[in-house]
Formats: C-alpha cells, sequence, structure tokens
C-alpha cells in the first residue's frame, strides 16, 4: 500500500510537469523528491499509525471433528458431503450387534436381581422367625434349667433331682444358647443383605441397573449425529470402514452453522490507537472491487509470542527475538456475497480510528485501489 501512495505521488509530479511544461532542472527535480518525500512520510507516519493496515486477514471458523464414541463396522453412511443437515440428523451407523447383546445380558441379570430382592426378605423373615424360635427355646430351656437349680439347692441330699438330670438341663440351656446366637448372626446376614439398599433400590439391583444404562448409552452411540446445524465437508467415509473413539483419528469433520470472525495480524505500535467499535474495512481476494465494512469486534488480550507452559524444559532466548502481531478480530455487516463464499478466505483489512480522521480518507481510498488490484493479482 505504500508502493501504491509512493506511486501516485509520481504520477501527480508528471502531470503537474507535463501540463504546466515544468523545466526539469537542480531545482525543480530536487524540489519535487524533498517534497515528496516530507508530504509521503508525513502522511504514512499520520495513517500507518491511527488508521493502521493489514494484508493477513482471514475469516476463521471452528470446526468440530466427529469421533464416534464406541468402536466398530459402519453400516452406513448417511450423510451427503457439503449438503447442509439439521442438529440430530443422522451422519453415520455403526454394526449395533455386540452392543445390543450386551443390553440383552445386562437386562437379564438385572431380571434376575430383582427376582432376588423378595427372595432376600423371604430369607431375612426366616431367619428372624428362627431367632425368635432360639430365644424362645432359650428362655424356655434357663427356666427349666433354674428350677432345678434351685430345687437341687434347697433339698440337698433328698432333692428328687439328681446331679446328673441337673447337667443335663445345664447342656441343653448353654445348647439353646449357642443356637440362639447362631440363628442371630443368621439373621444380621440376612437382614444386611435384604436392607443393602442405594436410594430405596437394592444394591445388586442399582449396579445392574447401572450397567444396563451404560450398555444402552453405547448401543445409542452406535448411531453418531449431527452436533450442531452444518455441514459435512471432504467426506471420506465410507462403510465397512472400522470406526474407533481415538481423538485423534475423528471419522469426519463437521462445521457448524454460526457467527465467524475476520482475523487480522496488526502492528503493535498501533495499540494506543486501536479499541472496540472502531470502524473497519476489509477487501477480499475472492471478490475484487468489493469492500465490506464492519466494527472491531475485540483485540485479543493475549499474544502466543509470549506464552509459557509448564514443561520439563527451559524456555529458549530465541523466542524473545519473535516480535509477533496483535489479533484484532472485526465483525463485518451483513452481506449476501460475504455469505456465499467459502469458510476460511483471506484478504486485506484497514481500522479508522477517530484520531486524524481526515487521513482515514487516503487509507480508504488505497485499500480500495489495493481492491483493485485483486482483478489482476490472486496472492499478495
Amino acid at each position: 500500500m505504500d508502493l501504491l501512495l509512493i506511486l501516485t505521488y509520481g504520477a501527480i509530479c508528471i502531470a503537474i510537469f507535463k501540463v504546466f511544461k515544468i523545466p526539469l532542472n537542480k531545482w525543480t527535480v530536487p524540489t519535487a523528491l524533498l517534497g515528496g518525500i516530507v508530504l509521503i512520510g508525513s502522511l504514512l507516519l499520520l495513517m500507518n499509525y491511527n488508521h493502521p493496515y493489514t494484508k493477513f486477514t482471514r475469516e476463521y471458523f471452528v470446526s468440530i471433528p466427529i469421533t464416534p464414541a464406541v468402536k466398530g463396522i459402519v453400516t452406513e453412511v448417511n450423510v451427503q458431503p457439503n449438503m447442509p443437515v439439521k442438529e440430530g440428523d443422522v451422519l453415520f451407523k455403526i454394526d449395533p450387534t455386540p452392543y445390543a447383546a450386551t443390553v440383552k445380558q445386562k437386562q437379564a441379570a438385572l431380571k434376575e436381581a430383582e427376582q432376588q430382592v423378595p427372595q432376600l426378605q423371604a430369607a431375612f423373615e426366616s431367619a428372624h422367625a428362627k431367632l425368635e424360635q432360639a430365644q424362645a427355646d432359650s428362655t424356655r430351656t434357663e427356666s427349666a434349667y433354674r428350677r432345678y437349680e434351685e430345687g437341687r439347692k434347697k433339698g440337698g441330699q433328698n432333692s428328687p433331682f439328681t446331679e446328673l438330670e441337673l447337667d443335663n438341663r445345664r447342656q441343653l440351656y448353654l445348647a439353646s444358647l449357642a443356637q440362639r446366637d447362631a440363628a442371630k448372626a443368621d439373621e444380621l446376614r440376612s437382614r444386611l443383605a435384604f436392607e443393602s439398599n442405594i436410594d430405596g433400590v437394592n444394591t445388586k439391583v442399582a449396579g445392574l441397573q447401572a450397567e444396563l444404562a451404560k450398555a444402552q448409552f453405547e448401543l445409542e452411540q452406535t448411531i453418531v449425529r449431527a452436533p450442531a446445524d452444518g455441514v459435512v465437508t471432504q467426506l471420506a467415509l465410507r462403510k465397512g470402514v472400522m470406526a474407533v473413539p481415538i481423538p485423534l483419528r475423528p471419522a469426519l469433520t463437521f462445521i457448524p452453522d454460526e457467527e465467524r470472525y475476520f482475523a487480522g495480524a496488526f502492528w503493535q505500535n498501533s495499540l494506543m490507537r486501536l479499541k472496540e467499535g472502531d470502524e473497519a474495512e476489509v477487501i477480499i481476494d475472492a471478490v475484487p472491487g468489493v469492500v465490506f465494512k464492519g466494527k472491531v469486534a475485540k483485540i485479543l488480550p493475549a499474544m502466543a509470542e509470549g506464552e509459557v507452559q509448564f514443561s520439563g524444559s527451559l524456555q529458549s532466548s530465541s523466542r524473545l527475538f519473535q516480535r509477533g502481531r496483535v489479533v484484532v478480530l472485526i465483525d463485518l455487516d451483513k452481506n449476501a456475497t460475504l455469505d456465499s463464499l467459502p469458510a476460511g478466505v483471506a484478504g486485506q483489512a484497514a481500522i479508522y480510528t477517530e484520531h486524524f480522521s481526515h487521513v482515514a480518507v487516503m487509507r480508504k481510498v488505497l485499500l480500495r485501489m489495493q481492491g483493485w488490484l485483486n482483478y489482476l493479482f490472486g496472492d499478495h
């Protein structure tokens, strides 16, 4: 763009010399050269600082790598490349046979566990009844033992109860205590098994319900759907391919329909002038001679050249030599021509600040001249 300004000044000087028939001598030529240096130098200084321009501008968009959540053979590819799809539309399908079998297996196991719950309740009630019976037997044998013992003490040698009968009653009483303790332990085991719950559901049943839910989720994931409205491009997926849930190997790339920004890389010396809301213009290589208007949406608060992340290596001083540019996001006004272009087109951009606004006119003229050059040159 600086070259355009110099060529324009040169053309004006030649025209003046021709029209007014000014002689070329040691006074007129140096005056024209020095005047050009002062004039163009001042304009470039004011223009570049207050109304920055960059030839590094590109539209950026987000793509979503579609990676299946389960592994399997692709049985159907339902999406057409470069054709719009709606959120939830089927992109492709994976053979569901192993996952359907797992669901049936988990359903059978869950049904069996649910049927075991009444059995656990019955076992607990039976154990509780046996405990009560053992406690009653223990009470009865203890009463008989105490009666024999008391009679033996009161009767002495004349007691109707012999020492052998007393010992038998003692043994029966001790045996009843052991049976009572065994029944109590069995009742505790049955009660713990029956009352083992999570949120009111038997633990085994709850565990199988979770496994069934996971199996059903994996079965549902054999049908891969569009995460949003958008389009699939450069589709290479075919029936019979083994799809695997590896993030580094997506099955296809999905481009969602969402707002896209043009990003321009500007020199750092204009940071004190730039602010959000400034007027901006963009020319695109694909649309020669057309200027798209917009506003500065955001000046990114960080530059990658200064980024430091945790690692086991020391940072090299060579990174200090990378000056870098400031990334500015430009939100362009709605335009049918812009919407028809493929995502990712490149161009040039200029931002017009409120400082020295009269100089902005020259920047706008030069930007349009640069846009006209797109008729001749595709890359600059």
